[in-house]
């Protein structure tokens, strides 16, 4: 494991901290970096943020100033028996060091001290290194679903027994 990930302080975005307006702002222009815009949550991540049992953890990297958000995961605990990992992802100058695996194992972690049965994902299959995290992680695939993304892409449906 990289030395990052064993560095990495994940934190539990507090909406009534005073620096959650900046946190939310950094996550909102990474979604718009990193993803398509039909797949975004730029535009309803406020709200996504008002759902109930809706976590949002954060790594961030810099310094004072420079401080930004480095990484994120989003969970939901729709039941006791199912989670789900709605977002992870990881700005690309800080990738391959650890810090997708550490969001994704605080996820699970956080779903799991909710007692969560089973937390599940969605995945683009050709994003390899992602279904790759998640296999090593301990998610499998339990499905694939047809047009999940668009009419031309498709998604795994992952999940993992807790």
């Amino acid at each position: 494991m990289a030395a990052a990930a064993t560095e990495a302080t994940i934190l539990e975005l507090d909406p009534s901290h005073e620096r959650a307006g900046r946190v939310i702002d950094d996550i909102v222009r990474l979604e718009k970096r990193i993803f398509p815009k039909h797949e975004s949550l730029a535009r309803s991540f406020h709200d996504e943020l008002k759902r109930r049992n809706t976590g949002l953890i954060y790594s961030t990297s810099g310094v004072g100033d420079d401080e930004e958000v480095a990484g994120y995961a989003m969970y939901t605990c729709a039941t006791s028996l199912c989670a789900s990992i709605t977002k992870l992802a990881v700005k690309e100058s800080c990738r391959r060091q650890g810090l997708g695996e550490a969001l994704l194992q605080a996820a699970v972690d956080r779903c799991r001290r909710r007692r969560v049965q089973r937390v599940s994902l969605h995945v683009d299959p050709a994003r390899t290194a992602a279904v790759a995290l998640y296999r090593k992680a301990g998610f499998q695939v339990d499905a694939t679903i047809e047009g999940y993304y668009s009419a031309q892409r498709n998604a795994y449906r992952m999940y993992m027994d807790l």
